[in-house]
């Protein structure tokens, strides 16, 4: 175990956390690099290039926008949102860039910023390369960086980033069956093995006060979607749904027996739409799938009963372990695997925690987390226009209702299910391995080149 869930849960801006996020993190991280080995001073230019399907989708991803913002120095969870379309323009009208916010050299973003669409390398499917020039052309830094999803990056030669802590936590574990082998021996829970992990590298009130942030944000995420009217960007035209769907089910009432699950939809509908617009997120366990762990969060609060604060720390900390099991053992790049390791996992991860948060057992936890990902097996990424719009925001939606369903026959089975999470998450992983390269975020086909844009 290498990962901790305040990796998992990232708070960032969209659309994407490989295209948007992890490029922003990565072009700072260079750049930082430059000042460390103390040759931003020297650093007359500087060059990017983007391949595979950071270079097929990057346009409709904001990649562009993101590497001009991690150059500036600018992070994801701190960059202002209403200010960042005016700090693009500024690079772009100025055709310079301020490197960390200190040094100023040009930047001509046409032959600066390259989107090698017919290339790909072989460290991951979403590929950075990072060059830096001094005044007479002459090489003085150059690193590869991969995207591998969730916010995630990894240079070229390194291990991907994640808790750097010398210290073992006390529970290790690698596979669910560990997890679950840990909670029979040591008669715990899930939610409190990784509790006692997280206080490894942080204290007990950091990683509750760590929840309660992540929370808010998904809160703050959803209320801002309920509100915001208006056409999303990108040129699809794609309306935002969630604040009228809002009004119609305010009005009706309550009457209809499954009214919840319309709010469900709402709920995600909400988070996916203000992803898509580039808005304040948290990767859940990515951007393209952060509606499914806020909207069940917000139908357990909301819909059950006896819900409370102690359960949605019981739901964040259960949802995390299970992300890390598909962080760790197989993927969670839609580039890499398909879609199925976005809202697949993120169906899996609520689902599992949905569980923890009513009060269920370790055993019903693992069922409903295997359910959460068996069906959503083979699930494509195929972006209509490279954008975080069609299928995702109607696919967040889905994935949300599925993970409640999948939690709903976990807690009323007595019984050893057949097949187990790690069989699950090991067949998500070949399975994606095995699809086409133009279903895994290239929009290259499906939707992608049967629906015409609009």
């Amino acid at each position: 175990m290498k990962t901790s869930i305040f990796e998992i849960f990232k708070i960032g801006i969209g659309p994407s956390s490989s295209h948007t996020v992890g490029p922003m993190r990565a072009a700072r991280e260079f750049v930082k690099t430059l000042q460390t080995e103390t040759l931003l001073g020297r650093t007359a230019r500087l060059r990017v290039e983007l391949y595979g399907s950071l270079a097929l989708t990057g346009k409709g991803h904001a990649t562009d926008r993101a590497i001009l913002l991690g150059l500036s120095g600018e992070v994801p969870d701190e960059v202002e949102v209403a200010c960042i379309g005016t700090k693009i323009w500024a690079i772009r009208e100025n055709k310079s860039i301020r490197l960390l916010g200190i040094r100023d050299i040009p930047f001509e973003e046409a032959s600066d910023l390259r989107f090698l669409k017919d290339q790909i390398l072989p460290g991951h499917p979403n590929a950075m390369r990072f060059t830096a020039l001094d005044d007479s052309g002459g090489l003085l830094k150059t690193d590869v960086y991969y995207s591998v999803g969730g916010g995630f990056i990894s240079r070229a030669g390194d291990e991907a980033t994640g808790t750097s802590a010398l210290d073992v936590p006390p529970y290790p574990f690698s596979s669910a069956a560990e997890l679950l082998q840990i909670g029979d021996d040591r008669n715990l829970a899930i939610w409190k093995i990784v509790l006692e992990n997280e206080k490894t590298w942080h204290d007990e009130d950091a990683v509750r006060a760590f929840i309660q942030r992540i929370w808010k944000v998904m809160q703050a995420c959803v209320t801002r979607g309920l509100e915001t009217e208006g056409i999303l960007p990108g040129g699809l035209d794609v309306r935002r749904r969630a604040p009228r769907l809002a009004r119609k089910l305010t009005d009706q009432g309550t009457y209809d027996p499954l009214g919840a699950i319309d709010w469900v939809n709402v709920f995600a509908m909400a988070v996916n739409e203000e992803n898509a617009s580039g808005g304040r997120v948290v990767t859940a366990p990515t951007n393209g799938a952060a509606g499914i762990v806020p909207a069940v969060a917000h139908y357990y609060m909301r819909f059950v009963p006896e819900a409370s604060s102690e359960g949605i720390e019981r739901y964040f900390l259960t949802a995390g372990a299970i992300g890390i099991l598909y962080k760790e053992n197989a993927s969670i790049s839609g580039a890499e695997v398909g879609c199925q390791g976005e809202v697949g996992v993120a169906c899996s991860m609520a689902a599992g925690g949905l569980v923890a948060a009513l009060g269920g057992s370790n055993r019903q936890i693992e069922y409903a987390a295997e359910i959460g990902m068996e069906h959503n097996l083979g699930m494509t990424c195929d972006p209509i226009g490279g954008l975080v719009q069609i299928p995702c925001i109607e696919r967040n939606a889905m994935g949300s209702v599925k993970a409640i369903n999948a939690c709903r026959i976990a807690m009323r089975e007595t019984d050893e299910h057949k097949v187990s999470l790690d069989q699950v998450i090991a067949t998500m992983y070949q399975t994606g391995l095995d699809m086409q390269s133009r279903y895994k975020e290239t929009s290259l086909a499906g939707l992608a080149v049967n629906v015409i844009e609009c």
